[in-house]
């Protein structure tokens, strides 16, 4: 099989024709265009003092910027430092010899014999400042510099937004009070085939952003300005949460395992299964759907303290909150009952949260700021009555309080008129949209007249319902799916489920009827 030219890849354009051509000159200039090695690394006088896989644009930007501080202050916008400060600035900053690797963050900016751009690790930035006759180019071919005149010049002419270069030379504060980096040598890494995502913007559709993270993740760096994280630092913030919860996990006694991702049969929760067949075996295998039996196996083996975080898969719908494939943790911990699970969790997630963030409890999550400082506990029949009180369905009819709550027979009527508002209804108080300042998207208010008609005819539904209580507990659960879930912004435990919609979870010796089970709740998602 041959690979595939360039052209029968991406269909071609101006701007991908004319970054070809410069790939081609500079073949001719340079030979190798994808070199397989750079060098980075920062020296003072001769001796290495930061190494090759720490000398990052990051690393010496923030090894340096002090030492410019020292002797410059921040200025007010638009001020340049004295030549006192400058001079002093440089006099320290010219000791230290650096070799730097990144991707033009802008493009080039010339200035008739000199130029200016900004190199970036997807991190910070640092300038770099290229003068046509004191810079020297690198033949990737033999790794010398070449002492023909202009050919650096040249090589530079001929980069794009977006292409890796590597850089050597000296620090230094521009005119302006910038940190800089006095190029004398630069060597061409690789070259940008595709034209940069807009730096102002970066790419704004959603769905974009998921199917093409290596774009969203060039973008995101690029922009000049944001309110919220980069791409890059959800990423990390990501991977610093799930060490941050193995750390606490092993620290506590834990023993990490990793159970059969093919499994015989689909089991450890209600989910459509990814089904494949096993050729040698010829048998049919499952993608696990959850390890919790493997995991309750291995209990049973001996292990009073095990888990796993790793991917599950489910065959089926993909939203904001549901993917095919996805991490979970679950844990299991001998002689430990509800109270204690809760208690371990809510630790373990605080912890985690604090070295995410760096010590911060309190996270912005889109337009939402969640608390992580508190985590409040309910009993599901408790979150329906206070957070019934802020649901625009509400009329005087419905009373949920601590004696309607227990009336199965009312909490059916209940449901079902909650059914019968639908996302399609069509009766919409145009009025109404206009005297809220919010609406959830999902919710379309109904006028009051329409309201108390559902519930007339809830009423009457349930006369003729003759499936008794049967269902009761699958009503509480709807109801508090349709109630409750969406407002639980800050962390709440939930508690006192149905022990009839519970089969795995012990009943709870106050009251059988209740089961000993919780599910934690952030940002309206289980």
């Amino acid at each position: 099989m041959s690979i595939p030219e360039f052209h029968e890849i991406v269909e071609p354009n101006d701007q991908t024709e004319a970054r070809r051509e410069h790939l081609e000159r500079l073949r001719d200039l340079i030979g190798n265009v994808y070199p397989n090695k750079y060098r980075r690394e920062v020296l003072q006088d001769g001796q290495v003092i930061i190494p090759d896989q720490k000398a990052t644009i990051t690393n010496v930007a923030r090894f340096a910027r002090p030492i410019k501080d020292k002797h410059i202050s921040e200025l007010p916008e638009g001020e340049k430092p004295s030549d006192e400060q400058r001079d002093a600035a440089n006099a320290e900053l010219n000791q230290y010899r650096i070799r730097i690797a990144g991707r033009l963050a802008v493009p080039p900016r010339v200035m008739g014999k000199a130029a200016f751009v900004h190199l970036s690790d997807g991190i910070e930035r640092l300038q770099i400042y290229v003068r046509k006759q004191d810079a020297k180019a690198v033949n990737n071919d033999t790794g010398e510099t070449i002492d023909e005149e202009g050919t650096a010049w040249e090589l530079f002419g001929l980069l794009d937004h977006g292409d890796f270069i590597g850089v050597e030379g000296f620090l230094f504060v521009t005119k302006t009070g910038e940190l800089s980096v006095h190029v004398e040598t630069i060597q061409f890494l690789s070259k940008a085939m595709f034209p940069m995502p807009d730096k102002m913007h970066g790419i704004s559709d959603p769905e974009l952003q998921r199917r093409f993270r290596y774009a969203d993740l060039i973008a995101s760096s690029l922009q000049v300005e944001r309110d919220d994280l980069t791409t890059r630092e959800v990423f990390e913030r990501r991977a610093k949460l799930i060490s941050g919860m193995r750390r606490f996990l092993d620290d506590n006694g834990f023993v990490e395992v990793e159970t059969p991702m093919l499994t015989p049969k689909a089991t450890g929760a209600a989910a459509k299964p990814f089904k494949t067949h096993h050729n040698a075996l010829d048998i049919d295998l499952y993608a696990r759907i959850a390890p919790e039996l493997y995991l309750k196996r291995l209990t049973v083996g001996g292990f009073e303290k095990v888990y796993e975080l790793n991917r599950n898969f489910r065959n089926e719908g993909i939203d904001a909150t549901h993917n095919p494939e996805f991490t979970m943790l679950e844990f299991y911990c001998a002689y430990m009952d509800v109270n204690g699970m809760m208690d371990f969790a809510e630790e373990m997630i605080k912890e985690s949260v604090q070295k995410a963030t760096g010590g911060s409890l309190q996270v912005k999550y889109g337009d939402n700021e969640i608390d992580f400082s508190k985590f409040e506990r309910l009993s599901m029949k408790d979150a329906i009555i206070k957070y019934w009180q802020n649901d625009w369905r509400k009329i005087e009819e419905i009373i949920l309080d601590e004696n309607s709550v227990e009336d199965l027979s009312f909490l059916k009527v209940v449901a079902n008129y909650l059914n019968k508002l639908s996302v399609n209804e069509p009766f919409v108080s145009r009025a109404f949209f206009t005297s809220v300042e919010s609406i959830d998207e999902n919710k379309i208010p109904v006028e009051l007249f329409e309201r108390e008609k559902r519930w007339q005819e809830s009423v009457e539904d349930a006369k003729d319902d003759e499936s008794g209580n049967s269902k009761s507990a699958r009503d509480i659960e709807f109801l508090f799916e349709e109630i409750v879930e969406k407002q639980l912004n800050n962390p709440t435990f939930i508690v006192d489920y149905p022990k009839s919609i519970s089969p795995f979870s012990k009943s709870s010796p106050e009251n059988p009827n209740v089961a000993e089970r919780f599910e934690l709740f952030i940002n309206g998602m289980e």
